[in-house]
């Protein structure tokens, strides 16, 4: 078993906020962790994203750990590969206005919600709302469509982006280990 941390668009690295905790602490739960650079950081476009994905080996015994555009990432590939799982942190479904989301073409075709459930055993998502990018009625419609196993929060605000880093998520990590 593994996890695909995959990042925001924006520059996401793999030394951003909580992804080297989650390096540290999956491991612990018996999950390999890939957690590596993606092309194309600033834009973090589909045609380059879900390709990238695929050739990291995810696969029915993967879990998808994705944030913001990562967690978009994570829900176009389930729509047309079978998963694990997936963790959404702070995940949208429209391109919210702004052109960033746009560019990275992930809201151009309508979402088959009953596919990406139908082809991963279970959905967690993580939504906050204080987030400055992703307003909370975002969250709650792909809760309410996907039936994720929901966590709303009042403090967290992008989970990390911007001048508040997180550096820890053990919220995520017991989550995983209750899917387990």
């Amino acid at each position: 078993m593994k996890a695909i941390l995959i990042p925001g668009n924006g520059g996401g690295t793999p030394q951003d906020n909580w992804f080297p905790y989650l390096e540290r602490e999956l491991p612990k739960l018996g999950i390999a962790v890939i957690n590596t650079q993606f092309p194309d950081p600033e834009l973090a476009r589909k045609e380059f994203w879900l390709p990238f994905i695929a050739g990291l080996g995810a696969d029915e015994e993967t879990i998808l750990i994705g944030h913001s555009t990562g967690a978009v990432a994570a829900l176009r590939y389930a729509q047309e590969h079978k998963i694990l799982g997936s963790v959404l942190v702070g995940a949208s479904y429209t391109d919210l206005g702004y052109e960033s989301e746009r560019e990275g073409q992930y809201f151009d075709d309508p979402w088959d919600w009953q596919t990406i459930q139908n082809n991963q055993r279970w959905i967690i998502e993580f939504a906050s709302t204080d987030d400055p990018f992703i307003p909370i009625e975002e969250s709650r419609f792909i809760h309410e469509s996907l039936a994720t196993y929901y966590h709303e929060y009042t403090e967290k605000g992008h989970f990390g982006h911007g001048d508040t880093p997180l550096l820890e998520f053990p919220e995520l990590v017991e989550a995983i280990a209750g899917k387990l």
